[in-house]
């Protein structure tokens, strides 16, 4: 548990210092100043006081309980300064200082050494080289914390390794006047981890939404847990960082190459059920929504208005991110007709006009509480000098406090004349926005938030006809052989293993042999040279294709023995399947969390295109049918302009033995289906590559 840490009797600092302008005087000045309730104890063996408050030599010398110790010492006096803490009976120490494993094998010494310390005595350890935590409870005021952002209380929690993007953070919330409840950035985060934090926030009953942001995951699959349990109870907002990095390195797949370097932590996101960000201002906007509003029960939107223009443009921005704009109920519209301006647009959106009053807002607004038509509200506010605006606003907060459906307000309006009116709506907790198409997306996170909490997970099909054992002897064989191109045999013979659907096939190391397996497969066959040096077979010409006799095979086999010159050449021939929509399935090994796995339009122009989707091991059939259903074209599946759909329940089907067929075999590094050829009645897989480890 890190109650201690997050809830502490009494706060000690070593390496509290005289100085200002120092960490070890700035923490100390923060637990004064933000009104810490325990009992502060500032370590110096030089200093009798500091900021009026008794100074102490040793830790030993404290004579209160201690839970939480701030380091703001040089690294090599840390193990020594740990061992004390043990003795002292400390649950927690925050190490803000640096000089650890950050800086190479002389700093990693020393964190295994005062790691171990820490370990014999049962501390935990927050950082090194960290800001700290903030705890805003009125019970507990803890700002163990050398930062400068005095939080009101609040709902938002906000974790993160990076102490500057979290203050950035943190620092949005409080420009807005928005107040936070914990506050948590662990540096180096070498014992307590982002995971453990996000468990305990998700227990934490004062925090309504959590905040994180990642630049890396250390042990995704301890954070996809966490994440999965938190974002079922409430919301986690995320957004990652380095975005814009070159992409995967070179691979022998598509699907290697098309994974890019951050699509991992895309695809934990989206399967602990996290919002994911790649704006922090949107980011901000809508925790400040989640933190006062309830959450929508479903997509459809009533837009009040003063303004016509504003509401146009969130109409825009809603509509855009999949939300509904339903008509008022007639019952709601003959009820506003009798209550509002003659000249009001009695639509949706309801325009209450530039004069309209308190009781006409307020009119709307119970009404479309009442409207089972609707599922959030949006509000547009202009504040003009000619109408009551603080009594507006009052009907708002009114309103939202009944906690019914969620409000959004757009309040456009000069801040520095109209300061009771916004303060009315801050204080009243309605999420307020300057520009409509902010205030518009924040309520779009709402009802995201709410799609994921509503979307079927789906089962994990467990496959009786798969003989493992046949895949990963061959596999094993190949290993053994030390090599890590399977040959087209061991694929195809993965692939009947897992019975996913191929074309016919043999294999082949002569002409004459595999004009008898054409023979037997029957013709028209396709002929491919096989070899570990050739990889992407179409660009160098290693295929042949609608050979109708074993004259033409015979001859593609002669001029591909004359163009490869390759000790370990073989020929696949194949039953040729003209027609068809090619599509790619593919799979990835991602260390500590399984594989990746990809569907979307194939052949030659998968990477020109790069219409595919991805998930992540084990797939479920909801997710199978959400991953056709995702790419761009998806229309295809279904058919169009007169051409037949596929068989989309196979393909869903096959993405899951994929699923299987890895989760069974991890030593699968890459994997290509590509392409597949997809017809009315039946799927069969036309080329394929595996890699291993």
């Amino acid at each position: 548990m890190l109650d201690a840490l997050f809830r502490p009797r009494g706060v000690a600092v070593i390496g509290a210092s005289t100085k200002e302008l120092h960490i070890g005087n700035r923490v100390i000045k923060n637990l004064i100043d933000f009104g810490y309730k325990g009992e502060i104890y500032p370590i110096n063996p030089k200093a009798d006081e500091i900021r009026g408050l008794k100074a102490y030599k040793s830790i030993l010398d404290v004579p209160g309980p201690v839970d939480v110790v701030h380091m703001v010492i040089p690294a090599k006096f840390v193990p020594q300064a740990v061992e004390d803490c043990g003795k002292k009976g400390v649950k927690h120490i925050i190490i803000n200082s640096g000089g650890f494993s950050e800086i190479g094998p002389k700093g990693a010494a020393i964190e295994k050494d005062f790691l171990e310390r820490a370990a014999k005595y049962g501390i935990r350890i927050f950082g090194p080289n960290c800001q700290g935590i903030i705890n805003s409870d009125p019970d507990i005021r803890a700002y163990c914390n050398f930062t400068f952002t005095y939080p009101d209380p609040g709902y938002i929690s906000i974790v993160a390794l990076s102490g500057g993007v979290a203050e950035v953070i943190h620092q949005g919330f409080s420009s807005m006047g928005v107040g936070t409840r914990i506050y948590a950035s662990n540096g180096n985060a070498c014992d307590i981890t982002i995971p453990e934090i996000i468990r305990y926030l998700g227990d934490d009953e004062g925090t309504r939404v959590v905040v994180t942001y990642v630049e890396g995951l250390r042990d995704p699959e301890a954070f996809m847990e966490a994440a999965t349990e938190v974002a079922a109870i409430k919301p986690v907002l995320a957004m990652k960082a380095g975005r814009t990095a070159e992409g995967a390195k070179a691979a022998a797949s598509h699907t290697g190459g098309l994974a890019k370097e951050d699509i991992a932590t895309d695809l934990i996101f989206q399967k602990a059920g996290i919002l994911d960000f790649r704006d922090e201002g949107e980011l901000i906007n809508a925790a400040a929504a989640f933190a006062s509003q309830p959450i929508p029960k479903g997509d459809r939107v009533g837009i009040i208005t003063n303004t016509g223009g504003p509401a146009v443009i969130a109409t825009d921005v809603l509509v855009a991110a999949g939300l509904k704009m339903p008509p008022l109920s007639e019952k709601t519209e003959a009820f506003l007709k009798e209550r509002l301006y003659p000249e009001a647009s009695v639509h949706n959106p309801v325009d209450v006009l530039a004069t309209g009053t308190a009781e006409h807002y307020r009119a709307c607004l119970d009404a479309m509480m009442d409207d089972d038509n609707f599922d959030c509200v949006f509000v547009n506010f202009v504040t003009p000098f000619f109408v009551d605006t603080e009594s507006i606003a009052k009907q708002i907060v009114e309103v939202s406090k009944q906690q019914r459906k969620p409000i959004v307000c757009n309040l456009m309006t000069d801040r520095r004349q109209w300061t009771e009116t916004v303060r009315i709506l801050q204080e009243g907790g309605v999420p307020c926005f300057a520009l409509p198409s902010e205030a518009a997306r924040a309520m779009a996170a709402m009802v995201r938030y709410r799609r994921i909490l509503d979307r079927d997970k789906g089962t994990v099909k467990n496959f009786a006809d798969v003989d493992t054992k046949a895949a990963r002897d061959i596999i094993s064989q190949a290993k053994a052989a030390g090599r890590r191109m399977l040959t087209a045999a061991e694929v195809y013979g993965i692939c009947d293993a897992y019975k996913i659907p191929t074309a016919s096939w043999a294999v082949a190391d002569s002409a004459e042999k595999a004009v008898k397996a054409a023979d037997k497969i029957g013709y028209p066959v396709v002929v491919k040279a096989d070899s570990e040096s050739i990889v992407h077979k179409s660009d160098m010409g290693a295929v042949a294709l609608n050979l109708e006799n074993g004259e033409a095979v015979a001859e593609a086999i002669k001029q591909m023995q004359a163009k490869f010159d390759a000790s370990d050449l073989q020929f696949l021939i194949q039953q040729f399947t003209p027609g068809g929509l090619e599509v790619i399935l593919g799979a990835k090994a991602e260390p500590g969390l399984g594989h990746i796995i990809m569907f979307g339009l194939g052949g030659i122009y998968v990477e020109v295109l790069k219409d595919v989707v991805f998930n992540l091991t084990p797939v479920t059939d909801a997710e199978a049918d959400g991953m056709l259903a995702s790419i761009k074209g998806a229309a295809l599946l279904d058919g169009v302009r007169g051409q037949a759909g596929v068989n989309k329940e196979q393909l869903a089907e096959t993405i899951q033995r994929l699923s299987r067929l890895v989760s069974d075999c991890p030593e699968i590094v890459e994997l290509d289906l590509n392409p597949v050829m997809a017809f009315e009645k039946e799927i069969r897989a036309v080329d394929a590559r595996i890699a291993i480890e």
